[in-house]
């Protein structure tokens, strides 16, 4: 396979996406395709990655991989969840930041317990019936504020211990080591062995 589908119109998340994978697979994105996000109608994160590269699979006739992710909170009973990207409803990253801080006002730091999950899902084709499931889990905490400049989404929120500073404040290529998403990365890359 030298060439696939990225089900995702995010632009963050197919740099990250393609840097992770290096130059032996060549990642287009799903805007060359269509402008039409597909129904979110799973209730998990491996059934709304399913979803999206099945569609990716059938709009393109490439092989496509899709990126389900999101930020799960202890406190919130794992919430914003498979909602992350839609959960303040309006505002974008800024919004769901703001919703997130207001939800965890007056909660101290031991009970900020995050996770940052990554599910990939790569499907050779549109009926595909064995995708490649891939997980990833990246520990942290919920900030009091925003805190760095990189990243998108939550990246400011969150607070990674071992480096002692948010997500936001990584350098990518450090970030692309330690996240979610890199961790999800390697475990497809020693699926497909690249």
């Amino acid at each position: 396979m030298k060439e696939l589908v990225l089900a995702s119109h995010n632009a963050g998340k197919l740099r990250e996406l393609q840097a992770l994978l290096g130059d032996s697979v060549v990642i287009r994105s799903i805007s060359e395709f269509t402008d039409i996000e597909p129904e979110e109608t799973g209730l998990s994160f491996i059934e709304n990655a399913i979803l999206k590269a099945r569609n990716a699979c059938q709009v393109s006739g490439l092989p496509a991989l899709a990126d389900d992710s999101g930020l799960t909170v202890d406190y919130l009973q794992g919430a914003p969840g498979i909602y992350s990207a839609r959960y303040s409803a309006t505002g974008g990253d800024a919004g769901n930041n703001q919703k997130l801080l207001s939800a965890l006002q007056g909660v101290p730091d031991q009970q900020r317990g995050a996770q940052f999950i990554c599910v990939l899902a790569l499907l050779q084709h549109a009926n595909d019936p064995l995708p490649i499931i891939c997980q990833g889990r990246w520990q942290g905490r919920i900030l009091h504020a925003a805190q760095g400049e990189h990243g998108f989404g939550y990246d400011p929120l969150f607070y990674v211990a071992e480096q002692q500073c948010s997500s936001a404040e990584l350098p990518s290529t450090l970030k692309n080591q330690l996240s979610h998403r890199a961790q999800a990365m390697q475990l497809l890359k020693q699926q497909l062995s690249l």
